[in-house]
């Protein structure tokens, strides 16, 4: 009787157990970026049916949002990658739906170069979307006829400007004969008693001013005297090697010709 209770005690752990992991992996969360706003939007799906659609494709391949719902209807969404149930990010280009372990170098995506020459065998998953995904993230290409809540109805200012100086030019429609400088997007401070206000701009990145040229010029003409300063000494070493050489046949002729001489002087 011990035994038997002790059976279906166990028996009836394991299988709740099994239900708990089982509706754990089926809930995908859903991370929806709308570029146009700068908003996102989160949704929980547990429904097969819905996430289906998304299985077996690939990171930016375009997919049809018109199973999420309603208000869905004629949006297209890109697979920009994703995280599985144990935190470990997609990756482009390895065609798998399971976890690799890939060498990583400088250069690689989802590594960063801690010492130099480093290298560092990573943990990856591959780029085909499955079951055991926890997050998928999406950004809509195309928006539908419908406004999504929280999405498509309301705008998140940027909180920083570009910093780039084709990225300025880019957003104002400047020439390449308009001073950037006078376009950056200076972010306001917090205003503290009694003071005046403040703001804060970043440091134009690629700019090219008189300085800056003339440093170039600098780093150009250093480079020039040092490859006229090395072609010289070249020639010079050059120039000692074949005395040298010269010196050194002249002495071997030397002594031969007075080996000569003291046989001949012998017989």
């Amino acid at each position: 009787g011990i035994n038997a209770e002790y059976g279906d005690r166990s028996a009836h752990q394991h299988s709740s157990l099994f239900l708990h992991f089982r509706s754990f992996a089926t809930i995908m969360k859903l991370n929806i970026a709308y570029p146009a706003t700068g908003c996102q939007k989160l949704l929980k799906i547990d429904d097969e049916k819905i996430l289906s659609v998304f299985y077996d494709k690939r990171i930016g391949q375009e997919v049809s949002a018109d199973r999420l719902g309603d208000e869905w209807k004629g949006y297209v969404l890109r697979i920009s990658g994703g995280n599985d149930l144990q935190g470990f990010c997609m990756m482009q280009g390895v065609l798998t739906n399971t976890r690799v372990r890939l060498l990583f170098k400088d250069g690689m995506p989802n590594y960063k170069e801690r010492r130099s020459g480093v290298r560092k065998r990573k943990s990856v998953r591959g780029c085909i979307v499955d079951s055991q995904l926890s997050v998928l993230d999406l950004v809509v290409v195309r928006k539908g006829a419908g406004e999504i809540p929280g999405l498509t109805d309301t705008t998140q200012p940027r909180r920083l400007g570009p910093k780039k100086v084709g990225k300025i030019r880019k957003l104002f429609n400047l020439s390449k004969l308009d001073d950037v400088r006078q376009y950056v997007v200076h972010r306001p401070l917090p205003e503290k008693d009694g003071r005046k206000a403040r703001s804060k701009a970043p440091k134009i990145q690629r700019l090219v001013t008189p300085a800056r040229i003339q440093r170039k010029r600098k780093v150009l003409a250093l480079k020039k005297q040092r490859a006229e300063k090395n072609k010289a000494q070249a020639a010079e070493y050059a120039k000692l090697l074949a005395q040298r050489q010269r010196e050194k046949r002249q002495a071997l002729l030397s002594r031969r010709r007075s080996s000569n001489r003291t046989s001949t002087s012998s017989a």
